[in-house]
């Protein structure tokens, strides 16, 4: 993936090859301003002449792909997964809420309708990936120099997926028109039969195929009869059956959503899915987010197409809730005096939520900590890396070796592994290869480490004997193999 460069005055130029912005770095004409995805800014006055460069984007309801193209070459490309924890979070404060005014107290009349949405409001969930959707796109649009950008919307309509044959006055009516509700409707299309037993008579209710602690709804594609013996036997695990699950049309309303902020808030080209398709298919790419955002581009044919895909997760940073199902144990002054800045632990010996380590040969992100040194620790993936042969998720600071913060600014302060990707190519010491070469003579192998930050390419053409090859693309993430007290020669 090239690197994105800006120039003194803090303006977008053309990406730059990594090779060429590694040899920047060590003759200190450049800095680094960013590493996700990697920037740097130019320390001297420079040309400015720039090629046309095209953005495609691939939004999506939890994915949205990028790539950026110029002529016939890609130069990045990647995958964004968005939060889909918003709702679940929102519906767990409510509960805790409602649990706390219940209890302390129970005497005040309840209050509802007493607030007005503002216009043009949105659901948190929705009103999140549609912010970091848009986000991202002026993000890529700020990296690149008068990037011409194309995104991919959609535009669905849900009455039509689950009736292709409705038209009219039939889209006001829906399917319980004629009925008392939803209920009754289910009732009769189910002909008053169990859908379980199979048998009628006896006293029906309604069942929720997908729980609504599950993300159901209350339409009656959801809904199925069932007697209330047979109901109650199924929760309880006494009788085994399986419901056709419905479709679910959730990401049809938020594309839809989408769709019409994107018109309202960006100045960019528009295209549909028909069109990426062949488009794609004509480009012989696999499906997938970053190709069809490649499609999307506009770009005719593939000269070069970088392997490397950057992958990029949202997470939340804090919890900020005041009211908890369980307090915790052991707090030294009581829940009412809590305040919202002291419900997290922003860091433990200088490693922050959400930064990269490397555990037991993996590579993790930490995601909350326990006692004085212990850590959680996920892959980008989601699962718990555990110590092997442990059932236990907590694992231990002296075992976890420090890669990179991610989006924050504090800076590092660690004992057991102070080195960085930046102190790498911060120039310290320079010598020439005479003075390297009377280095190694003079110092036993073993007590230094000899570095080659070239390209494979360049180190299968010409190499020093012992030298270690780390690429300087893949120098963060490797940062574990090297041992920081040692010194190094890099070249």
């Amino acid at each position: 993936m090239r690197v994105f460069v800006k120039n003194k005055r803090n303006q977008s130029l053309m990406p730059c090859k990594p090779q060429r912005a590694r040899l920047l770095l060590m003759q200190g004409k450049a800095k680094i301003i960013g590493y996700k995805p990697f920037t740097i800014q130019l320390l001297y006055a420079t040309g400015e002449t720039i090629q046309p460069i095209k953005a495609g984007i691939d939004s999506g309801a939890k994915y949205v792909g990028f790539a950026i193209t110029s002529g016939n070459k890609v130069f990045g490309k990647g995958t964004i997964e968005l939060r889909d924890d918003v709702s679940n979070l929102l519906t767990a404060r409510r509960t805790y809420r409602r649990s706390r005014r219940n209890r302390k107290t129970r005497y005040r009349k309840t209050r509802f309708e007493n607030r007005t949405k503002p216009e043009g409001w949105l659901p948190p969930s929705i009103q999140s990936r549609v912010d970091n959707t848009i986000n991202w796109i002026n993000k890529i649009m700020k990296l690149l120099p008068e990037p011409e950008i194309t995104v991919e919307i959609g535009k669905f309509d849900a009455a039509k997926l689950k009736n292709p044959g409705i038209q009219g006055k039939a889209y006001q009516e829906g399917d319980a028109f004629g009925f008392w509700n939803t209920r009754y409707y289910v009732f009769a299309r189910d002909n008053y039969t169990c859908q379980i037993c199979r048998k009628k008579g006896s006293i029906l209710q309604t069942h929720h195929i997908i729980q609504k602690c599950d993300g159901g709804t209350d339409n009656a594609d959801n809904l199925v009869t069932v007697h209330a013996k047979c109901h109650a036997d199924f929760h309880q695990g006494r009788i085994h059956h399986t419901f056709k699950k419905p479709k679910q049309y959730r990401e049809t309303v938020f594309m839809n959503v989408l769709r019409r902020k994107i018109f309202k808030r960006l100045n960019c080209k528009i295209t549909y899915g028909s069109y990426t398709k062949i488009a794609r298919d004509t480009l012989a790419l696999d499906k997938s987010h970053y190709n069809d955002a490649i499609a999307i581009a506009g770009i005719k044919t593939i000269k070069s197409n970088p392997g490397a895909v950057l992958y990029i997760k949202q997470f939340r940073k804090k919890k900020r809730s005041l009211h908890e199902a369980i307090p915790r144990k052991g707090r030294k002054i009581p829940n009412r005096a809590t305040k919202r800045n002291a419900k997290n632990t922003k860091e433990l010996k200088g490693i922050f939520l959400g930064d990269s380590v490397s555990i037991f040969g993996q590579k993790g992100y930490v995601s909350g900590f326990t006692g004085t040194s212990g850590f959680y620790v996920k892959t980008i993936g989601g699962e718990y890396i555990t110590k092997p042969g442990k059932a236990y998720k907590q694992v231990s600071y002296k075992e976890i070796i420090f890669i990179s913060h991610n989006l924050n600014i504090y800076p590092l302060i660690l004992g057991r592994t102070t080195m960085r990707i930046k102190q790498f190519l911060t120039p310290v010491q320079s010598m020439d290869a005479e003075q390297a070469k009377k280095y190694i003579a003079e110092n036993t192998e073993g007590t230094f480490t000899l570095l080659d930050v070239r390209q494979p390419g360049e180190y299968e053409k010409a190499r020093i004997p012992g030298a270690m090859l780390v690429p300087l693309p893949e120098l963060p993430d490797r940062l574990g193999e090297l041992d920081p007290e040692k010194p190094f020669i890099v070249y």
